[in-house]
């Protein structure tokens, strides 16, 4: 399936990238590549494969909630950029 420099321009701008000249002709082979790769699957009977969202069972394994002492103010803000009483701070936004 072929993808147009339009296609991929788009696409660019929806994920607002800023690309050059050779990324754009480079990303218009290899998102084609990969659109041609991907529509192989619709070739292939699937009738009796049921949906799935993962190829194995997944099984949650949870532990239980057990309380316990939080960890120190000081151990906490220890890698943070900036700190103000006792707070992580935040620099504004513009």
């Amino acid at each position: 399936m072929a993808i147009t420099r339009d296609q991929v321009l788009h696409v660019a701008r929806l994920a607002r990238l800023d690309l050059s000249e050779a990324e754009v002709e480079q990303l218009t082979g290899e998102l084609g590549a990969i659109l041609d790769a991907v529509s192989k699957v619709s070739e292939l009977d699937l009738a009796d494969v049921p949906p799935t969202s993962h190829p194995l069972d997944l099984v949650n394994s949870w532990a239980e909630d057990e309380p316990h002492d939080s960890l120190p103010l000081e151990d906490v803000l220890r890698n943070a950029p900036a700190s103000e009483r006792d707070m992580f701070r935040v620099p504004p936004t513009a």
